[in-house]
């Protein structure tokens, strides 16, 4: 049995990168072959080495959200923190509220000048709240002005432009946190790759918290995955299966992307087809994999499900040596920081 603390490691709170660098492409690169253990330090740009023409470079296209909005209840005056995490249906989301007591079933919040409103409808554990929103125009454009970037609460410093926290790819709105592992890309480095004749190929999964919640059970298959809407479009699928077909490797940006095309995988028999739905998909070692053959990512959270799911690929010991490498060389860690390709 798997235990949470088998995927703990100590990490100094300095690595933890506050803000992005100026050149997306210039953060670090660590590149962990899964088979023989074998580590490298390189920088991002250089991941195009790490390609070979006919090969897929699949990128989660989902757009982050200003999805933290700061309302008040016009019945008392008190303020109230709303963070959007999933569109359920229409004008209905569910939220996380602070302070959640003062939501209760019934609540009206209002948000600026109360061209946007909000009604709590039901409550749900740990500040969980489902509320339906009410506005005038377009609900996009009041969430665009009335709205913040919900940046990850180990990061303190405040987000001089809030595109750094999208992917130059981003286009599909819907996320309340960005697939980190593309914030390295640029368009510039994008079109490289695509001209040694890797072929580009989006999914889209929108981003809920609960891919950070802590695991809080002591055996990890008692976890339970927060579930997130995913989407593979039928020219994307298309792309994947003739990378496939003609023996090419498929590369996914993220652990986004490769929990995606695992549930599409495991769905259809090791198959790639477009698809849409939602996924709870948890890949912890024991986990065979179906479509993904490499993949880049972040450094994550100690005893996070994204390490597990690191290390079902590269395997437990070998993810952990290359953690403790880049704690010992000084990799910046997590939404900011450098990142590792696994092969």
């Amino acid at each position: 049995m798997l235990t949470t603390e088998d995927f703990d490691f100590d990490l100094p709170e300095e690595l933890i990168a506050q803000t992005p660098l100026s050149d997306r492409t210039s953060s670090r690169l660590l590149v962990l072959d899964s088979k023989t253990g074998e580590i490298e330090d390189k920088h991002f740009y250089e991941i195009i080495d790490e390609l070979n023409p006919g090969d897929a470079l699949v990128m989660n296209d989902t757009r982050v959200l200003p999805a933290r909005l700061y309302g008040e209840k016009p019945s008392t005056g008190g303020h109230l923190e709303v963070l959007l995490l999933t569109n359920i249906e229409g004008d209905t989301w569910e939220t996380l509220i602070k302070p959640a007591k003062r939501a209760k079933v019934g609540t009206e919040i209002h948000f600026g000048d109360g061209r946007l409103k909000a009604i709590v409808e039901e409550e749900l554990d740990h500040g969980g709240r489902i509320i339906r929103f009410e506005y005038e125009g377009i609900f996009l454009e009041n969430l665009e002005s009335l709205g913040e970037m919900p940046l990850p609460p180990y990061i303190k410093e405040r987000l001089e432009d809030p595109e750094r926290y999208q992917t130059v790819y981003a286009k599909e709105n819907g996320s309340a946190a960005a697939p980190t592992a593309g914030l390295h890309f640029t368009q510039a480095l994008l079109d490289k790759i695509a001209a040694k004749g890797i072929r580009l190929a989006y999914v889209t999964l929108h981003v809920g918290l609960g891919t950070f919640r802590p695991v809080s059970v002591e055996n990890i298959a008692e976890h339970e995955m927060h579930s997130e809407f995913y989407r593979l479009t039928p020219e994307n699928a298309q792309i994947i299966q003739e990378v496939k077909a003609n023996g090419g490797k498929i590369v996914a940006v993220g652990t986004t992307s490769i929990r995606t095309l695992e549930t599409i995988g495991t769905k259809f028999n090791g198959k790639v087809q477009a698809d849409s739905g939602w996924t709870s998909i948890f890949i912890t070692p024991g986990y065979d994999f179906k479509v993904v053959d490499a993949f880049s990512t972040n450094f994550h959270l100690p005893k996070s499900t994204l390490v597990m799911l690191v290390s079902a690929f590269a395997g437990r010991k070998k993810t952990l040596t290359a953690y403790h490498h880049a704690i010992e060389a000084r990799y910046r860690f997590f939404s900011f920081g450098d990142a590792m390709f696994v092969k």
